[in-house]
């Protein structure tokens, strides 16, 4: 690509940002561990979960019919009513930045990744390059610049996500038209197929450009037409053939919406989304075009740190991109099957779906044990709780929060700044992947399930997945004398959140504990145990 960059030693190539990153592991985020993912924009407004401006056009198939028949139910056909129109009427009213970062800082988050853009191309900040945007358009507010605001207010970090990678071809349903005959409109094409800058003329959406929204119309292609119109992304490669032009233009447009962000947000990380090894990697749903807008970009981006900060503190999240300095990589709706410390990551994960949508489970449990998962693996945890379309926590949220944070308050010893063990844990049960639902919330666990974390003070900490009974006893097997991953005998053992003296004995076989006659706590309990540097985090 040939957008300008910030001068300075990063030069937009792997092996130069690998060169010139201070380090393998970024400082802030290993201390601070467990994140929130603020998934948020237009599309809440639909109240159908994930993706529902493209589904919105999908009357005919099981993936997309809920959102469409929502969307019916709400707003109108959308050859009337289309995803444009949805962003002249969306008003997160009672959306408020600085109230919600407290309720997320209580609840024991020390960072959050703030939606930039998604894959409906609506820009939530004062957009340069892109006039379907927040402060254009309704809302009128320039929603970064409040979470911004909101988070340093809070001594914690952002990230701002960008989603808009493979948007070029996203918004292919809009291009369709009806073939079930709704409301009478057999054969009527929706909004995307109708409208044009001219034709925006007299309209409410006068001057801005429906190209700049839904993209233009690649349906010539088979796999376009044939494959995504439901939720298979994997279309054939270099398929696009005939607009290099316009691949070329979008990844130039891509690129500059970042950098503004860059420019006049200035946060602590980028994420971009995809599902390839990196964005316009000319494989999977970046096919079609091949180009080093990422290397372009970051490299921009820790030149500006750099000259900004005066060091390079900050990084990049690139989805399913290999270990390199400077990069971080996300683990959706999972976790490792072991210990992960080959590269930083962060699992994330949504609770019921990563917009909002009705029938969510709101145990804290499932959240609680999701970090658990990550952490004792190595990884932070971004949690996804979904805002109503008005900005606001439903009530099932509101309390799922305070309970995670009355759990983190007695338990985060082990959690901030903390490493992996050389093994994770102990025990049969592990929590299902997947979105968080209500198979997570009812996902069995016993006393013998553990995991383990080695806290910043150099102790470990082994957190038993369920609360045993008072004056239960507890083996934990792992920590037996004839283990060898234990630099020497056990000295101390003590229960998070209560001040009683325990009863413990390691032996051979492991370490027994015995429960106090008081154990009023939830989903999970940590014991410390020492001396300090007893156990090693696992090698780097």
């Amino acid at each position: 690509m040939d957008f300008p960059i910030e001068t300075g030693p990063f030069q937009p190539t792997w092996d130069s940002i690998a060169a010139n990153y201070p380090t393998n592991d970024p400082a802030w985020l290993r201390e601070a561990k467990f994140g929130i993912w603020v998934h948020f924009g237009p599309q809440a407004a639909g109240q159908s979960g994930d993706w529902y401006a493209r589904k919105m056009y999908i009357e005919n198939d099981t993936w997309g019919a809920p959102a469409y028949a929502n969307h019916i139910r709400d707003f109108g056909h959308p050859s009337v009513a289309g995803y444009k129109d949805i962003l002249h009427t969306w008003n997160p009213s009672a959306l408020d930045p600085a109230a919600l970062t407290k309720t997320y800082h209580d609840a024991g988050a020390r960072f959050l990744l703030v939606q930039g853009v998604h894959h409906d191309e609506y820009d939530n900040w004062d957009s340069r390059y892109q006039q379907w945007n927040s402060v254009y358009l309704s809302p009128h507010r320039d929603l970064l610049s409040e979470w911004k605001t909101a988070v340093r207010a809070q001594g914690m970090h952002y990230g701002v996500t960008f989603h808009h990678e493979y948007s070029w071809w996203w918004f292919q349903s809009a291009f369709r038209a009806d073939v079930t005959n709704n409301q009478g409109k057999l054969g009527v094409p929706y909004d995307g197929a109708q409208i044009s800058l001219a034709t925006g003329v007299g309209q409410w959406w006068e001057g801005l450009d429906p190209r700049m929204l839904y993209g233009i119309n690649l349906r010539e292609y088979i796999g376009v037409y044939n494959g995504i119109d439901s939720m298979n992304t994997t279309i054939p490669q270099g398929i696009f053939s005939n607009h290099l032009d316009y691949a070329h233009w979008y990844v130039t447009w891509w690129a500059l919406r970042i950098m503004d962000v860059i420019e006049n947000y200035d946060p602590d990380f980028i994420y971009t989304d995809g599902d390839s090894t990196q964005p316009f990697s000319g494989i999977k749903s970046g096919t079609g075009y091949k180009a080093d807008g990422i290397q372009r970009v970051l490299a921009h981006y820790f030149n500006r740190t750099l000259e900004r900060r005066g060091s390079v503190d900050t990084f990049g999240i690139v989805k399913f991109h290999g270990p390199n300095k400077g990069i971080v990589t996300t683990l959706e709706n999972e976790y490792p099957a072991a210990v992960k410390t080959d590269q930083p990551w962060i699992g994330e994960v949504p609770v019921g779906d990563w917009f909002y949508d009705t029938g969510f489970s709101y145990d804290p449990g499932m959240v609680i044990r999701y970090l658990l998962e990550c952490v004792s693996r190595d990884g932070a945890a971004a949690i996804c709780v979904a805002l109503k379309p008005d900005g606001s926590l439903d009530p099932g949220s509101v309390t799922q929060l305070q309970a995670i944070g009355d759990w983190m308050t007695i338990n985060s010893a082990g959690i901030y700044g903390s490493h992996a063990w050389t093994k994770y844990g102990e025990g049969t049960h592990t929590q299902p992947t997947g979105e968080l639902s209500s198979t997570q919330a009812s996902a069995s666990f016993d006393t013998g399930d553990f995991r383990f974390t080695v806290g910043k003070d150099g102790f470990l900490y082994a957190y038993c997945l369920k609360v045993p009974a008072a004056g239960a006893k507890i083996t934990i097997t792992s920590l037996g004398t004839n283990q060898t991953a234990l630099g020497g005998l056990i000295q101390s053992v003590s229960l998070l959140g209560s001040s009683a003296t325990l009863v413990w004995s390691q032996t051979a076989t492991g370490l027994s504990i015995t429960c106090p006659a008081s154990m009023p706590f939830q989903t999970a309990v940590g014991f410390k145990i020492g001396p300090a540097n007893l156990a090693k985090p696992a090698a780097h």
